[in-house]
Order: C-alpha cells, then structure tokens, then sequence
C-alpha cells in the first residue's frame, strides 16, 4: 500500500494525509491541535463581620473568557441553617462542592443527633478542594471560596474563613474576598474599616448591606469579570446574612431601595 514517507512531513500527521488523499476537504486551521478549553468562571465574593454576624455577598456575573456567559448566578449558597459557602472558579465543581457539604452536614447531624463543630465544617471544605487537585494542575476546576458560618459555643461566634486553590484554610479577623475583583474589595474594606465612620464590627445591618454594594460596584468598574449592579436590568448582587438565628437573604427590592436612596 503506497503512502507517505516515513521523512516526508506528512509523516504522522493523519489529516494531512486524508486531505492529500482527497478523503476529506477542507480541514480548519490547525486541526491538529488541541484547542484552549475557554472555562466558566465566577467572580467576585466578599465577606466579613458585621454587629450582628456575618455578612456574605457576591457580583452575578459568570464569564468564558471574554465572554458574558450569565448575569444571575448564584455565587452565595446555603449550607445549613448557620453556614453559607461563597464561590469564586469554576461554577460546576463549586456548586457540585456545595451539594456535597450540605449533604455531609445534613447526615452528620441526623446521625449524630448534634451539629457537626466549625472546625469540621472547615476541615470538609479544604478536603474537597484538596481532592480537587489534580483538576486543578490541568488547568480547570479552580474554586478558591469563602466560607461564613455562626458559632453560638464561642466567644467571637461570627466566623469567615478563606482558602486557597490547594484547601489551605485561614480564618479572617475581619473580613475577606476572592475573585478577579478581590483587590479592589479588599481596598474599600481595609479603608472603610480602619479609616471609616465605624469599623466594620461595629456597623448596623443597613450599614454592611450598603458597603457590600459599594465594594462590588467599585470593583466592577475596574474588573470586567465582575457584574456589579445592573442599573437597568436591576440585578443586583447576592446577599445573605448569617447571625445566631440562621442565614438570611437580603431581598432584590430591600437592595433597590437602599441603593437608590444611599449610593446612586
């Protein structure tokens, strides 16, 4: 059977070979090579302490390189009545993340008969970003989250913890974020907690909710991953709130309304 020589460039290169042959037309650039996997991404997330507990927020926005994939995800989710999980990486690994404490969290404590203590909650999360890992050395699946829960046994019982890649695990004095906005986040928080009105601990509910939405607007305006506040769309960032109650959401029509009297 007649075929290319073993030095001839074709050599090793099957669709080459075919167009040669004339067995299929037209092959697209570089059909020989892997093309680059555009992953979707979600960013920005915050936390931090507040009088009354923990507040957790997140921009909307998931992106796929420069494209706008979704304007409404979901990036702060509810793990137990005390316990939220922010995501800031890969939605798919970090909501499938999320499914697997909430289920672990649930069977712990109907089998338990008592809930499981923060540091297990902790040391469960850094334990799947560590079985992550291998994903995370090919390139994709990358969460580096928050995680904000409320511990009524301890003397300082609001808690934010922030991660790296790995499931490095690191407890936050005051507050927190992650994302490509994260910069800009942290420099409205650093600012407003030492040189602000109040420190953060310090500041009411309505207070938190109105810093929140400064801080992902301020660093919407500098990240184009970060969806900020849609003005015309009115999407408006996600919210939750963690005290010794449980976790609440802050509502799209408490958010307008605090954000067109005391930010627009």
């Amino acid at each position: 059977m007649d075929g290319p020589n073993q030095s001839s460039p074709l050599a090793g290169d099957f669709l080459a070979v075919l167009k040669q042959r004339k067995l299929i037309s037209d092959i697209p650039p570089n059909a020989g090579h892997r093309s680059e996997l555009k992953e979707t991404t979600a960013t920005t997330i915050l936390g931090f302490k507040f009088a009354g507990g923990v507040l957790v927020a997140g921009d909307r926005r998931a992106t796929s390189g420069n494209v706008v994939m979704y304007d409404r995800a979901d990036k702060v989710l509810e793990i137990d009545r005390h316990s939220v999980m922010a995501i800031a990486g890969s939605p798919a690994t970090a909501w499938e993340m999320a499914r697997i404490l909430e289920h672990s969290f649930q069977f712990y404590r109907r089998s338990q008969l008592q809930e499981m203590s923060v540091e297990g909650k902790v040391r469960a999360l850094s334990k799947l970003l560590r079985d992550n890992l291998g994903m995370v050395i090919q390139g994709v699946g990358v969460v580096v989250p928050l995680f904000a829960t409320y511990d009524k046994k301890s003397s300082d019982p609001a808690k934010v913890f922030f991660y790296d890649a790995m499931g490095a695990q690191f407890e936050a004095t005051d507050f927190a974020s992650s994302g490509s906005g994260a910069p800009a986040v942290r420099s409205v928080l650093y600012y407003e907690n030492n040189w602000g009105a109040k420190p953060l601990r310090e500041r009411s509910r309505e207070d938190s909710i109105l810093l929140a939405l400064k801080a992902l607007d301020t660093a919407a305006e500098a990240d184009t991953a970060t969806g900020g506040i849609d003005r015309h769309a009115r999407i408006f960032p996600i919210i939750k709130i963690v005290t010794e109650t449980g976790v609440q959401t802050v509502g799209d029509d408490t958010l307008s309304e605090l954000f067109q009297s005391q930010v627009a």
